[in-house]
């Protein structure tokens, strides 16, 4: 039997505890340790584990770090794990700048470790079976691709954190935030667009950055894309994708399939199981399959020396094309 592989989390906010909870269900994975500057914090994560204010005050070793700090913070995790030869799996997005992600990647390969991106949603079945019908070909010619992320978020969700609604730490409102995870699958699926024309505008919350915003895409092969992403939709409504093509139209609601009007090709939808967590509604994080899907990729890209399914070159154009919707590119 294979040693399990150790982490160390980085940040003890609350997606942190939803990492201690992917991992407790996992075989094979362990974690020793947390690094937080607040040590005092009751985190509730067992007596057994080293708390420090940085990874060169964990006293044992370890083989990982999972970032779970916040959007802009990515990057220094990165930058003090890798030249201690530990591999690095951050949550989303991969960071904020193109600057900082070039800063990642340049120094996990130098120091030969695994740079990984907790983009779950391309783990879900029908996600991955759109994915695979557009790389063949099979939905034909795409017109057009529609994301719609309607959230809702009090302003209590940016009170509750000073780095909450800025540019320095966030990195902006609901596209960087919200809706980072299907930015993802937009590039994922169709990638970069040509051109890009965004309006953006803070509508109920007393914050710095955008909290509901439009874009407008044109891609090399004509295909027109537009993007809503939104923290002002009360109650909260599950992402859509609406994909028309020259064989028919496909709707996806949280990345399962929900209407499947393709000629020549019956319904392939493979979700068998409830859709991941959305957060349309609300950023707490109940359902951690997603998350464990990711870790368990990563621990065998690890013990196989290969790249993760969600690499960084691959997560890096999620930001980069936000940094073009707030005209920052």
């Amino acid at each position: 039997m294979q040693k399990p592989i150790k982490f160390v989390i980085v940040g003890s906010g609350n997606i942190s505890r939803t990492y201690f909870q992917a991992i407790r269900g996992i075989e094979g994975a362990d974690i020793i340790g947390i690094v937080t500057r607040d040590i005092d914090k009751h985190l509730d994560v067992g007596p057994e584990l080293y708390i420090a204010p940085s990874l060169h005050d964990i006293p044992v070793d370890y083989d990982a770090v999972i970032l779970a700090t916040p959007n802009g913070l990515h990057h220094q995790g990165a930058l003090d794990a890798a030249p201690l030869g530990k591999h690095v799996l951050t949550e989303k997005p991969l960071d904020i700048t193109i600057e900082n992600m070039d800063r990642m990647i340049q120094v996990c390969t130098e120091n030969k470790v695994k740079l990984g991106v907790a983009y779950q949603h391309r783990m879900s079945p029908d996600n991955k079976t759109i994915k695979s019908l557009i790389n063949s070909g099979g939905l034909g010619r795409i017109f057009s691709a529609d994301f719609t992320v309607r959230c809702w978020r009090d302003q209590a969700y940016y009170d509750s954190g000073d780095w909450r609604g800025g540019w320095q730490i966030d990195g902006g409102g609901p596209f960087i935030q919200q809706a980072c995870h299907q930015v993802d699958l937009y590039t994922w699926f169709f990638g970069l667009p040509e051109t890009v024309q965004a309006l953006t505008d803070r509508f109920m919350h007393a914050i710095e950055v955008e909290d509901h915003g439009a874009a407008l895409f044109r891609h090399e092969n004509g295909m027109i894309g537009t993007f809503i992403a939104s923290t002002v939709a009360y109650p909260g409504f599950e992402p859509i994708l609406t994909i028309h093509t020259e064989k028919g139209s496909v709707i996806m609601e949280n990345g399962v399939i929900t209407a499947w009007h393709i000629q020549g090709i019956d319904n392939p939808s493979q979700e068998l199981t409830a859709p991941l967590h959305s957060g349309a509604a609300s950023a707490a994080v109940t359902d951690t399959s997603g998350h464990e899907a990711i870790i368990i990729d990563f621990i065998d890209a690890i013990r196989e020396d290969r790249q993760p399914a969600i690499s960084a070159d691959s997560a890096r154009l999620a930001t980069e094309l936000i940094l073009r919707i707030y005209g920052k590119l």
